[in-house]
């Protein structure tokens, strides 16, 4: 029975890979959220990253209190099929990865200072997966859009490496971006308007609190007051 709270634990940090159909179905019919969509025009002067890190849930969390980010959407980046579903890439049968596509503001905000944050909030010496996410859908891959982001990002990558701070290599992967296929509606905003889902709770709600505390500088000034 001393083992009951620990194994309770472990089964309901699973829970953004279980049953996806279900869980899906659970929330599509509670609440319809809009994707954190810009207008062409509000995308004019804006730039484009996009990162896989693991769960969408928790990389789209982080982002969205980034100061000069102006929207984070959840997605589908790294394959090939059209209009890959949730069902699909949770269960691990296409090539994409849960991803997030930011659009910021490059006065407010740098590239290199979001791939310090990225990398600062998921490991990226795991290998196809982030804690009790496992698959490939949950590798850590930055999806460039431009020579120069390609050049920095591998220029970062070779710091990192070099700095001693990780026993084990990185294997974030690099790669041109293709296509992002936005994910369904209830995945946006997934941590505002699910503070109660256990995978929340437990993932989530961490890795805000380390970069709260890590990088606090980058916070929006509506969070820091």
């Amino acid at each position: 029975m001393k083992y009951l709270p620990l194994l309770l634990s472990a089964f309901l940090m699973i829970a953004c890979a279980s049953n996806p159909q279900a869980q899906g179905d659970i929330q599509a019919s509670s609440y319809t959220v809009e994707p954190a969509k810009l207008s062409p025009k509000e995308k004019e002067n804006l730039a484009v990253a996009t990162f896989a890190g693991g769960c969408f849930w928790c990389t789209e969390a982080v982002f969205e209190q980034v100061k000069g980010v102006k929207s984070v959407v959840s997605g589908y980046a790294g394959g090939s099929k059209a209009n890959p579903t949730y069902k699909e890439v949770a269960a691990g049968k296409t090539d994409y990865a849960e991803s997030i596509q930011i659009y910021f503001d490059e006065e407010e905000i740098s590239y290199q200072e979001l791939l310090e944050i990225f990398f600062g909030t998921h490991d990226p010496t795991q290998l196809n997966r982030q804690g009790p996410d496992v698959g490939k859908q949950y590798r850590s891959e930055v999806f460039y859009h431009s020579d120069k982001q390609k050049q920095e990002v591998e220029q970062y990558m070779q710091k990192l490496s070099a700095s001693g701070k990780y026993d084990d290599p990185i294997v974030t992967q690099v790669s041109a971006f293709e296509k992002f296929y936005d994910a369904e509606d209830y995945h946006q905003n997934y941590y505002e308007h699910n503070p109660d889902n256990p995978y929340i709770i437990n993932v989530a709600e961490p890795k805000i609190s380390k970069f709260k505390k890590n990088y606090s500088q980058y916070l929006k000034d509506d969070i820091k007051s």
